[in-house]
This record gives C-alpha cells, structure tokens and sequence, in this order.
C-alpha cells in the first residue's frame, strides 16, 4: 500500500510540474508577443485578457504543485518549537484548516462558474468565462489531493521532530558541506 502511494505521489507530482511548465511557457510565449507587436505598433486586442489569466492559472496549479512538496507557506519554526503531542496537533489543525479552506473554495468557485454560464470574454467572444473559471474547483481539489498525499509525511515529521545537527549531517552524508556557510577567498 505504501508503495503505491509512493507512486501515485511520484506520478501527480510530475503531473503538476509538467503542467506548471507548461502554463509558464504559455505565460512566456503570450508575454512576449505582446511586446513583439506593440513595439511593432499592432497591439493584440486579446493580449491584456489572456496575459492576466494564464499567469492566473499558472498561480493556481503552482499552488497545488507547492502543496504537495510542502513549499506553501507554513510556521514550522513555531510549530518545531513545541512538544511532540502539540506538534502533531498543530500540524493536523494545519492541514485541516488548508483542505476545509480549499474544499470551500472548490464549492464557491464551482458555484461561480454555473452562475457565469452563457457569459464570454470580452476579447475573444467565443471562449466561455465558465471555461476560464472552472481552473479554481479543478485546482482547489487539486490542492486537496496534495495535502492529503503529503499528510501521513508530515505527521511523521511532527512525530519525530526537527532533526538535530548530528542527524542532518549524517542525512546529507558527503553532502555536509552544503551545510557550511560559503568563505570569502582570499587574495594575497
């Protein structure tokens, strides 16, 4: 079983990355042809409305992609900081406040694009704004598949606690020297 979960994590979470890969390629592309035809004095009607909401996008599947690898923001520092049973407390209340959060906006956004039917952008009057809003359900549950997948390492990491010096150092292994600070070379 734990297996599988390994894999099923390896698997979504290359998922994620290549599809926040490519939303910044699309982000990239849409950026710089705005700026090619405006200094070129043809401006893109469509550019400002697509530009905005592709680095939306982007944002919102980068945001599950950090929730799985635990890059989203957090107080580990205050957390770390407290006994072992506070800490598993505290990290579940964590949790579940994120995926309570998520699973509303999942529902208000779901919400949002039912009452939005019929309506198109102003730019391009054949995309559907339901098909622009629809991102924030998707990713929400996203993200909602990303805590929980990351919950059971957390936990044990709140169980276990911050590792000690003599445990990062022999984690790293012959990669200690990463945890040295970088000396000024001198000239002589």
């Amino acid at each position: 079983m734990a297996k599988t979960m390994t894999q099923f994590r390896r698997i979504y979470d290359r998922f994620l990355e290549v599809i926040a890969v490519a939303m910044m390629a699309i982000v990239t592309i849409i950026v710089t042809l705005g700026f090619l035809f405006r200094w070129a004095g043809m401006s893109l009607v469509w550019y400002d409305e697509v530009a905005s909401i592709s680095l939306a996008w982007l944002t919102y599947f980068g945001t599950a992609l950090a929730a799985l690898r635990g890059s989203h923001l957090g107080f580990s520092g205050f957390v770390n900081s407290l006994s072992s049973k506070w800490r598993v407390a505290m990290t579940f209340c964590a949790s579940g406040i994120s995926i309570l959060f998520f699973a509303l906006l999942a529902f208000t956004g779901a919400q949002v694009t039912h009452a939005i039917a019929g309506l198109t952008l102003v730019s391009l009057p054949w995309m559907q704004q339901q098909w622009v809003v629809a991102i924030i359900p998707i990713t929400s549950v996203l993200f909602i598949v990303s805590e929980l997948l990351r919950l059971p390492e957390i936990l044990e990491e709140a169980r276990r606690g911050p590792l000690l010096d003599a445990e990062l150092k022999e984690a790293l292994g012959e990669h200690v020297d990463l945890l040295r600070p970088p000396t000024a070379e001198r000239t002589p």
